[in-house]
């Protein structure tokens, strides 16, 4: 392939749309952009404006910068009453569970780090597909039929979805009215008429998130934490997110040990800088302290879609969006057709542990975007797969630099640590040295599964690549995507 920006995602008209923004005189950050916007539509299980968004970006010949758009909980969030009861963690869906959306404040935050092009072209491929309408794919799908429950207790998401099947026309006039707003002024959904609707919205779905605290909202961008592995630096998102996570794992001659040491650590440490301090050196395995105990925890699906983009300048995106959950919260409001996110059952209800719910304070994140430079070679990398995302991302970095091909690179079998109170090991069907993986396992008190084939939860990886000035790009066929290069 050649050209001059590579893209990968996991939907085919999210690549055109990237396509379409490069044609009109994007470079990378363009196409990404555009194809994040498209997923918004096409992939709404995964991923929408209602979501959060973290990203890291390598401007050519810059330094890695981090954005965080990750939405904090209302001003009025009443912790008191979600504790009453005895409830000991958050509910997984409804409207305590939503967080400021962060995902169109991220995508104006990764615009100003060096894309050429305005909104309205961006967003035009996006807008379409909302307001023409798309097929629906076999991966949305499957989502509307494991979902069926949850779509059919909410009237905005069984107006939508109730009766999408694969292959049928799936159009969304109110979200495509919302994207022909953001068009034109993306802050609209945060001080314009957009977010006075979707906070009305929010209160009749008994939501305590008010347009002030969507008015409040700031895109992060800072300096990600680095480390040197594999040849390469690698960039990941600090804290809240679990950038510190992977980076634990990924240099780690024994990854199994150092994932399942790692894993703890998060669900112990992880929480927002913001409101109260966060042990970084423990997050990265650091310190000689015993391991933490495991919580037991959340497991959500890992609805989550990763764009990667590089050009042939040196520019590179690792993008990731999220609703957390398949369908979010399990809410759709219905005057902005906007999917919302449950990001906020992360929280916990435990008032000393760092990622506890307090009003303005942003919760522990999974997302965990990744943008490695090795001399002229440059790699985005990231992926779909919750709370694994980690160790699904290690697995691959490892190679990334050097595999011959990123399509074969992506799709090679691998392992997790799924579960919550009862984690385990999950291998794919090849992984190589499974035996070892499973003794190793075993000596961890985990219990070992072997799936019958490649499945979601060992993660969707999107990879784009700049090496030897030749862009490339690989798209994981757990999912439903392509990659191209422009």
């Amino acid at each position: 392939m050649s050209g001059d920006v590579a893209l990968a995602a996991p939907h085919p008209a999210a690549v055109e749309a990237g396509r379409a923004a490069v044609a009109a005189g994007g470079n990378a950050l363009d196409a990404a952009l555009a194809a994040a916007a498209a997923l918004t539509v096409v992939y709404p299980h995964q991923c929408s404006i209602g979501g959060d968004l973290t990203a890291v970006v390598r401007p050519a010949g810059g330094g890695a910068r981090a954005v965080l758009s990750l939405g904090a909980a209302a001003a009025a969030i009443d912790v008191d009453a979600l504790r009453a009861g005895g409830a000991t963690a958050m509910p997984e869906r409804g409207p305590s569970t939503v967080t400021v959306p962060g995902v169109v404040a991220g995508w104006a935050a990764v615009a100003a780090l060096g894309a050429r092009l305005g909104w309205a072209e961006r967003l035009r491929p996006a807008i379409a597909l909302a307001r023409d309408g798309a097929p629906v794919s076999a991966g949305l799908a499957r989502a509307i039929r494991g979902g069926r429950a949850v779509i059919d207790a909410d009237p905005g998401l069984s107006a939508v979805f109730g009766d999408a099947r694969e292959g049928t026309l799936l159009t969304q006039p109110a979200l495509a009215g919302s994207l022909r707003e953001l068009a034109g002024d993306w802050n609209d959904l945060y001080t314009g008429p957009l977010g006075l609707r979707l906070a009305a919205g929010l209160r009749r779905l008994g939501s305590p998130l008010t347009a002030a605290d969507l008015a409040a909202h700031r895109a992060e961008t800072t300096d990600p934490l680095t480390a040197y592995a594999h040849g390469a630096e690698w960039a990941a998102a600090p804290p809240p997110s679990q950038g510190a996570t992977f980076l634990a794992v990924l240099g780690s001659d024994r990854r199994l040990a150092a994932a399942w040491r790692a894993r703890s650590a998060r669900d112990a440490l992880l929480g927002d800088p913001r409101t109260g301090p966060v042990d970084l050196p423990g997050l990265l395995l650091r310190d000689a302290r015993p391991a933490h105990p495991v919580a037991p925890g959340r497991r959500p699906t890992g609805d989550t879609v990763a764009v990667t983009a590089v050009g042939a300048d040196g520019t590179a995106v690792s993008l990731i969006q999220s609703v957390f959950d398949s369908f979010g919260a399990g809410l759709l409001e219905p005057d902005t057709g906007i999917v919302l996110h449950s990001r906020g059952s992360m929280f916990s209800l435990d008032p000393a542990h760092p990622g506890r719910l307090a009003p303005g304070s942003r919760p522990p994140h999974t997302l965990c975007p990744t943008v490695a430079v090795a001399g002229d070679t440059v790699v985005a990398l990231g992926c779909q797969g919750g709370l694994s995302q980690p160790w699904i991302l290690a697995q691959v970095a490892a190679d990334a630099l050097t595999a011959a091909d990123p399509a074969e690179l992506v799709r090679r079998p691998r392992w997790i640590i799924d579960g919550g109170d009862r984690p385990r090991l999950v291998l794919e069907p090849g992984v190589p040295g499974a035996d070892g993986l499973a003794a190793e396992a075993a000596s961890l008190g985990l219990a070992v599964t072997t799936t019958a084939a490649p499945h979601d939860r060992a993660g969707h990886v999107q990879l784009a690549r700049l090496r030897d000035g030749v862009p490339d790009a690989g798209s994981d066929p757990r999912a439903d995507g392509i990659a191209a290069v422009f």
